[in-house]
Order: structure tokens, then sequence, then C-alpha cells
């Protein structure tokens, strides 16, 4: 009972730490992506400011399309989220916008005034002189929008091809009683549609006293850092109290990564945490990405490791042969102490359990096609004989032989297998029979090796073949493909999980 309610225990609290790691790294996410959208503000205002993302519309002496504009987001969101030029210091440029007053203002006077007022003729007259300045001074340039003032001024050709492809002279026709008397509606429908949403995207972004542009976005961040910075002393003294030798210092160390979340820099960095968190959450999974990204590493640093690490053994091999480590191990004497562990003779059971399994398995099993083969030797040995030719002439003398051939390579076989068997009883005089002949074998091997003049030829001829083996191989073996191998290595694993 006890061990169930302690299964129970333990299953309730990991389920309270997977929910309190999902809402932190939800938080997290959450965090990212304000800090994105935050870097990218700026340099997409124009499409937060219209909704709109604009294909084509390329206008130049060699091409020409008249371009596609795609409303992503409903003008009432987009005014509410370019509220946010407040936090980055954004006002509209006074220029680009008393030109869009005047047009503004134009409108509102058409409708109470004829176009050959002086009221009107006076707004188009302000009108052609804004044209003009706004072309020649580029308010533009200070927000680095120096682009959107050239497509303005393509538009304007476009829509008023002239002699000297003017878009000055385009704008003075264009803002002309004569030009708007029977046309205006359509005109002004024009410029508000083409034009003046670019001139909505010009703006002026002011400077604070730190030397840069104004960016209070710390103002909404501050939560989310204090959140976390308290979150990661929490999160590492626990991990200090419950694990065994690890320190605040180590714990937090161990959370290294957590850092970039209350970072007041390099709020990008974020992205780091953030992913691992969603991941530990089990939002996400990235056992497959991490799969590949490992692979990848083992692929770019695997052909320069399996180089210096074979290199290394060669080496090593090549350096011991040099200092007598063959001469010291082949000139050890008897009576140097040997450490026996167990105080058995691992050579000669292991020469017993040969012995025994060629013998109670091996034997029984061959015995068909082993007595085959004999009888076959036998015979064709009989025949080959000088007296064959004459014993076939006698009536059954052909059997005869077939049949006392096979007798005796059964009783022969048998006879074999039983001597072994009897031999492989628990007999300690054969075992000492097998010890003497092993050492028998080393010794005789030993003392015919131990010449000083062999032995220094086996050393320079190993060093020599390992060298040859570093030239030769190595550099095959470090350009062999990695992918190949890599790939075998994954085969293998499938077949090992099926």
């Amino acid at each position: 009972m006890t061990i169930v309610r302690n299964s129970a225990v333990k299953k309730v609290k990991k389920s309270h730490n997977l929910w309190f790691e999902q809402i932190m790294a939800l938080i997290a996410a959450l965090n990212l992506l304000l800090v994105i959208f935050d870097l990218t503000y700026v340099p997409f205002r124009d499409f937060w400011l219209n909704g709109q993302v604009r294909i084509g519309h390329i206008r130049s002496a060699y091409l020409e399309t008249e371009g596609i504009s795609l409303d992503l987001i409903p003008a009432a969101i987009s005014r509410v989220i370019t509220k946010y030029d407040d936090i980055k210091g954004i006002t509209p440029h006074r220029t680009t916008e008393a030109y869009i007053d005047k047009i503004t203002e134009l409108e509102q006077q058409l409708l109470n005034n004829s176009i050959d007022s002086p009221e009107i003729e006076h707004i188009l007259s302000e009108l052609r002189d804004r044209s003009k300045k706004m072309i020649d001074n580029n308010p533009f340039a200070e927000a680095g929008k120096s682009g959107t003032l050239e497509r303005i001024k393509n538009i304007m050709r476009e829509h008023l091809p002239n002699a000297d492809n003017s878009a000055k002279q385009a704008f003075r026709e264009f803002w002309n009683a004569d030009y708007l008397r029977d046309r205006s509606t359509e005109e002004l429908a024009f410029i508000n549609r083409e034009i003046v949403p670019l001139l909505q995207t010009n703006y002026f972004r002011h400077w604070g006293e730190n030397n840069s542009y104004i960016n209070n976005f710390g103002l909404i961040d501050f939560p989310f850092g204090l959140i976390f910075a308290l979150e990661f002393i929490c999160r590492t003294w626990y991990i200090s109290r419950t694990y065994t030798g690890v320190s605040w210092r180590d714990a937090m160390l161990w959370r290294w990564y957590d850092i970039f979340l209350f970072l007041p820099f390099w709020r990008w960095l974020r992205v780091i945490p953030t992913v691992i968190r969603l991941n530990a959450a089990k939002l996400i999974n990235l056992a497959s990405i991490q799969k590949q990204i490992s692979q990848g590493i083992v692929a770019g640093i695997a052909e320069d490791i399996t180089e210096v690490v074979v290199i290394r053994v060669i080496g090593q091999m090549q350096t011991s042969i040099r200092q007598g480590e063959i001469t010291k191990f082949l000139t050890t004497s008897e009576d140097h102490s040997y450490i026996d562990l167990n105080d058995i003779n691992e050579t000669a059971e292991l020469v017993k359990i040969f012995a025994n399994t060629l013998v109670d398995r091996v034997l029984p099993e061959i015995q068909p096609e082993a007595e085959a083969l004999l009888q076959y030797s036998i015979e064709k040995a009989i025949q080959q004989s000088s007296a064959y030719p004459g014993i076939s002439l006698i009536p059954g003398g052909k059997n005869a032989v077939s049949n006392i051939t096979q007798q005796l390579v059964t009783q022969t076989y048998q006879t074999f297998s039983t001597t072994l068997q009897a031999a492989l009883e628990e007999d300690k005089k054969f075992e000492k029979l097998v010890e003497s002949l092993i050492e028998s074998i080393r010794q005789s091997f030993l003392s015919e090796i131990q010449e000083k003049q062999s032995l220094k030829n086996i050393e320079n001829l190993l060093i020599d073949l390992l060298e040859e083996i570093k030239v030769n191989y190595v550099a095959r073996l470090s350009e062999e493909d990695v992918e190949q191998i890599l790939e075998e290595t994954r085969n293998i694993r499938k077949i090992s999980h099926t």
C-alpha cells in the first residue's frame, strides 16, 4: 500500500512540474514573440501600417509590371498595431504629413467651391510647390525610405507620361485646375489609393539622451525579465538543494541559458532558452532536429578525429616497439611473479572445453559426412593399387572391398570418438599432459625467437609495417565518405530496432 501511495504522489508531483514547465515555456514564447515584433517593427512598419504586401510594380527602361497588393491585415487592426510608434519614438514626418493634410483640405474645399475658385487655386499652387520640394529635398531619406519616394515618382510618371519623363512635370500637370476640372473625383481617388499610403509610411524617429533612437521596449520587457530572474534564482536554489554536491553557483552554470531571458540586451538570444523550455515541456518535439544536428557535427569532425586517433594509436605502438616492449615480454624469466586470481589454468581449461565440445557435439554431428569422406578416400587408394584389378575380376570383389572399407571406417571413427571421450573424463594426468604440451610449445617458440638478431629484425619490420599502414591506409580512411558511414549506421540501428 505504501509503494502504491508513493507512486501516486510521484505521478502527481511530476504532473504539477510539467504544468509549471509548460506555463513558463508559454510565457517565454510570448516574450520571444514580443522581442521579434520589436526587432522587426521598424523594418516592417509599412506592412503593419497598411496591412498589405505588394508584389511587383516594377517600372524601368527595361521592365514594367503593374504589381499586386494583398490585404493581409484589416485596417482597424493596423491602426491598433501602429500605436507601437509611441514605444519606438516614431511620429509622422512633418513634410509628408503636411502634404497629406493639404490634399484633405483640397477635398473639403471642392465640396463647397468650384474648381476655378481662388481658394482652390491657392491650394493647388501649394501642392505643386510642395511636390517640387518633396522631390528636391527627399524627406524620406532620414528614415531610410528613399525607395518610397522613387516609387511615388514612378507612379506619377506612369499616370501622366511626358516627353522628359519627369515626375515634377507630372505633379505640375496633375495639380492643375484644367486637368482636374472634369475628373477631380477620379483623380483624387487615385491619389488617396496610390500616393497617400506611401506618404503615410514616412516618419521621423526621435533621438534619446543616450545618443540613440528612443526605444521604450524595456517598459514592456521588464515584467517578463523580473519573472524569469526570480524563477532563475528559485530554480537554481532548488537544484542546489536537491542534488548532492551541486552548489548554487554550479546550479546557475547548469541553467546558464536561462540568463538570456532577463538580460536587457542581446534579446534575440532568448530563442535558445525558449526552444529548450518548449521541448522540455513537451510542447514541441526536437528529437529529429537534435539527431540531424548531432549527425551533422559528427560528419564535420569524424574525418579529423578518425585520422588523429588512428595515427596516435599507430604511433604509440611504434614507440612501444622502439622501447623494447616486445623484447621485455619475450625475455621475461620463468620465475617472474605472475598473479593468479583464481588458481585456475585458464589455457588448459579452454583447451578442455574446446575438446569436450568437439567430442560430445561436433564429432557425432559430422559422423556421416566424415565416414563418407574417409570411405571414399580409402576406396580410391585401394583402386589405385596394383592388386585391385585382380580383385575386381572376382565375382563380388568390388562389393566386398566396399563393405570391408565401410566397416573399417565406422569402427575406426567410433574408436577415435570413444578414446577421446575417455581421455577427456576427469583425469588429472590428462590435464597435466595438456599443460605440459602448451608449455613445451611456448618454450620452444620463445627459445627460437629470443635470438637478438631475430628480435631486432622483428622490431624493425613491425615499425616499418606500421609506418606503411599509417601512410597508405589512414589517408584512405579519413577520406572515406562520412555520410555513407552515417547512412550505414542508421540502417544498422533501424534493423536492430525491428
